[in-house]
């Protein structure tokens, strides 16, 4: 392989102005006899020609192009509430890897114009942001306002109810992000807020609360992970089987990525000659699982040195039962054999297994992957795309993934492009986005609206 070292100049690049892909967004409005579109030009979204969606529901929300927006009839004006809400976005980011299935949440209360209240959802099972800041502000809650990056929930699971704590701590306003798309909270933590005489405000830098949990809220619609694809690319456009210096170590973007996603899919050949099992640096960071795909007649997977908490963390998917007495079988690894190996039946194990988000990292031979690649293409399971480009000009005749790519019957659009830079390398972040999603969504959401009216009726 020929490869020249190149150089970017000593500057840096400003993130574009961002919004999180169309796909993600809560319920429909359930009365869809009295919904109309109107035209929405003032809209700081970031998309085209949006539309709001009015509705005359009970609770009186409004709706952006499928995204949840303030009160009917009202547009949310840049002031104070944006500040607070950002500031809770901040705070949730500290648990960020730490909270699956659940989602990252954060509250600040205010009061006087003054922060007197803080906190953040640090982990599943134990308690949630507003009983945190409500804990943290003490007597100073009452009459006091506060902002949540989630809809408050209104049902009993490991915690109780966080409106409960907030109607106990006579808050005087509740500032909310986004509704939360779980079917079992939905709306009716606002709608309880509101009953208790709570004055509600939902849609304060929406897009913003979305981003946050971009793979919770995908997997609340659809019941699958949020799957990312991630490569690198040397300058002339070819795969590259290498990483960019300094993006492995703490502060570096494939650090902070792996601490992000629940289980990231990697090639066997990365674990054939030599063992380097993916690993975050960042403080505290919760490691992926790491899931190897092992077809036959591959060579075996050898594994050495591992850990008892790195072999709860391997899952090895493969198409022929191996041996009891093969080596990794022995270590204690997991094992999940498939009649034939393929991406849609990973994902639909992740799924039961609670993980909301999927890494597909196209290291060591990327042959390997080639063929959950094409399917997550054709079968429309990538979500987003994170694409690493090296200061390096390949001159290699190597096989280009991408090239071979090109043969397939699909073409691609992506939304919301993103640039950074890490270290010396160039870092582009899309997503992915196909005609019909959000039509069949709607479908489905009317659908399921349909359904609970009739059976209202019924009763």
């Amino acid at each position: 392989m020929q490869i020249q070292r190149l150089s970017f100049p000593n500057h840096s690049l400003t993130p574009l102005n961002y919004s999180p892909p169309r796909h993600i967004f809560p319920s429909f409005p359930p009365t869809l006899q009295s919904t109309k579109l109107v035209s929405h030009p003032n809209s700081k979204s970031g998309f085209c020609n949006l539309v709001k969606w009015v509705s005359k529901s009970p609770t009186s929300v409004m709706y952006r192009s499928g995204l949840v927006g303030v009160r009917c009839g009202e547009v949310a004006q840049d002031n104070d509430d944006g500040f607070y809400m950002r500031r809770c976005v901040e705070l949730a980011r500290k648990a960020i890897g730490c909270t699956s299935p659940n989602p990252m949440v954060g509250c600040v209360i205010v009061k006087d114009g003054k922060i007197v209240g803080e906190g953040f959802h640090p982990k599943a099972g134990q308690p949630h942001a507003e009983v945190f800041a409500l804990r943290d502000a003490g007597d100073l809650a009452e009459n006091a306002t506060a902002y949540v990056s989630l809809e408050p929930c209104n049902h009993y699971g490991r915690t109780p109810p966080c409106t409960e704590a907030l109607i106990k701590a006579k808050v005087k306003k509740v500032v909310i992000g986004m509704v939360d798309p779980n079917p079992i909270v939905a709306s009716k933590g606002v709608d309880r807020l509101r009953d208790a005489g709570i004055d509600v405000t939902v849609g304060i830098e929406e897009e913003l609360c979305k981003t946050l949990n971009e793979a919770y809220i995908h997997r609340m619609l659809t019941g699958k992970p949020f799957l990312t694809l991630r490569y690198s690319l040397s300058v002339n456009g070819n795969v590259l089987d290498q990483l960019g210096e300094g993006v492995t170590e703490p502060g570096g973007y494939y650090s902070q990525l792996l601490q992000e996603y629940d289980a990231v899919i990697l090639s066997p050949t990365l674990f054939i000659d030599k063992f380097s099992i993916p690993t975050s640096q960042e403080p505290g960071a919760k490691q992926p699982v790491r899931i190897i795909t092992a077809r036959t007649p591959n060579p075996p997977i050898k594994i050495p040195g591992l850990t008892a908490e790195e072999t709860a963390k391997v899952i090895i998917f493969t198409d022929k039962e191996m041996d009891a007495e093969h080596e990794t079988a022995q270590q204690g690894i997991e094992m999940v054999v498939l009649d034939q190996i393929n991406l849609k039946a990973i994902l639909e194990y992740c799924a039961r297994q609670g993980l909301c988000s999927v890494l597909l990292d196209l290291r060591g031979n990327s042959g390997d992957l080639k063929e959950l690649l094409k399917e997550g293409i054709e079968q429309n399971l990538l979500q987003k795309i994170v694409m690493e480009v090296l200061p390096l000009w390949d001159g290699s005749n190597s096989e280009n993934l991408l090239v071979a790519m090109q043969s397939l019957d699909k073409r691609l659009k992506v939304k919301n492009l993103r640039r950074r830079i890490s270290d010396n390398n160039a870092v582009l972040e899309a997503y992915l986005y196909w005609e019909n999603f959000m039509r069949n969504m709607l479908v489905l959401e009317m659908a399921r609206d349909i359904e609970q009216d009739g059976k209202k009726d019924h009763k």
